[in-house]
């Protein structure tokens, strides 16, 4: 339903400590251009944290809260209430462990305000217990240990989701996207073409566009069989599909495929196979505390001992090692 000229819509940015500048930014620009083209501050919006001190995102720049959090649940029954509450996060949302930001999430959610995140922000909601049996979208690199984390979750690699009054985006120019949608329903397409000029941007993208490259230009790699092939591994980590069954997939010899593999990947299929699950591997000992059994189960491993051998072979060190490691990069940052 569209908006009238004397209707303002207020805005909450929670910040998650070490959140995405560009997300971020990229938001609040969407609503500051809407109000110059509209003439008018129909959108206003305030910055919190759980202290009301400055939050510091990943690329090290301080962002000033303007409340902290006890004084913003003081408005959820004022007229100061906001309409909408985005959380802004980044790297190691995992880390973020706050029940006050919880609870102050349900109670606004079940108040009927609109609740959303940018980047990571959508692991902090699930956290929260508000994304079970919602679509939901986050970054493709936190995508492996927030669906192995959050089974009821119906997670997508979108580049923003919407399911009622849940808002969910995957972080970067996707954030743009995700307002400028918002702004549409509010105030119509003109508006929004208005602010695509003023954004040097030629169009919304629809929600499920593809976040990351299409392999063609991630890998560079030309011939279709082999793409096809790559799309069905990355399908099937969990549980990896045989040579055999792949050469009958893809209507081509072992021989074949195993040629066409050394000349475009440089490598066998199985090790460009064993190469991908354990990619997966790697982000869910960084993004999540399960044991390093579950993570080898998850990759399509059938044991853990050949899991940590092919995992030293290909990164010269043990999961062990690499969750040990994490860690340490963890206590190091927050005691800076």
């Amino acid at each position: 339903m569209s908006k009238t000229p004397d209707t303002k819509r207020s805005i909450v940015f929670f910040l998650v400590p070490n959140f995405s500048m560009l997300p971020f930014t990229a938001a609040i620009e969407a609503l500051r251009i809407a109000n110059r083209m509209l003439g008018y501050s129909a959108y206003k919006w305030r910055m919190v944290s759980t202290d009301g001190k400055p939050v510091f995102s990943s690329s090290g720049i301080a962002i000033e809260a303007d409340l902290p959090l006890v004084e913003e649940r003081r408005f959820l029954s004022s007229d100061t209430r906001p309409d909408m509450v985005l959380l802004c996060s980044g790297i190691n949302v995992e880390e973020f462990q706050n029940k006050s930001v919880f609870a102050w999430l349900r109670e606004i959610y079940n108040r009927g305000v609109a609740v959303g995140s940018l980047c990571t922000g959508a692991y902090v909601l699930a956290q929260a217990g508000l994304l079970k049996g919602k679509r939901c979208a986050i970054h493709w690199e936190n995508l492996p240990g927030f669906s192995e984390k959050f089974p009821q979750a119906e997670v997508y690699a979108d580049l923003y989701e919407i399911d009622g009054n849940l808002y969910t985006c995957a972080g970067g120019t996707a954030s743009l996207d995700m307002m400028l949608d918002i702004i549409g329903r509010d105030f119509g397409e003109s508006l929004v073409n208005r602010i695509c000029e003023q954004a040097l941007t030629d169009r919304v993208r629809n929600p499920h566009d593809r976040q990351r490259l299409p392999l063609r230009a991630r890998l560079g790699v030309q011939n279709a069989k082999v793409l096809s092939i790559i799309e069905l591994m990355e399908n099937h980590l969990a549980e990896p599909v045989s040579l055999l069954d792949i050469a009958d997939s893809a209507g081509l010899s072992r021989r074949q495929i195993e040629r066409l593999f050394r000349q475009e990947m440089g490598r066998s299929p199985a090790r460009y196979y064993l190469e991908i699950r354990l990619d997966r591997a790697r982000h869910l000992l960084v993004q999540s505390n399960m044991p390093i059994v579950e993570v080898a189960v998850a990759c399509g491993f059938v044991s853990a001992s050949h899991f940590s051998k092919c995992y030293r072979e290909v990164y010269n060190r043990s999961p062990q090692q690499e969750r040990a490691d994490r860690k340490m990069t963890l206590a190091a940052s927050r005691a800076s």
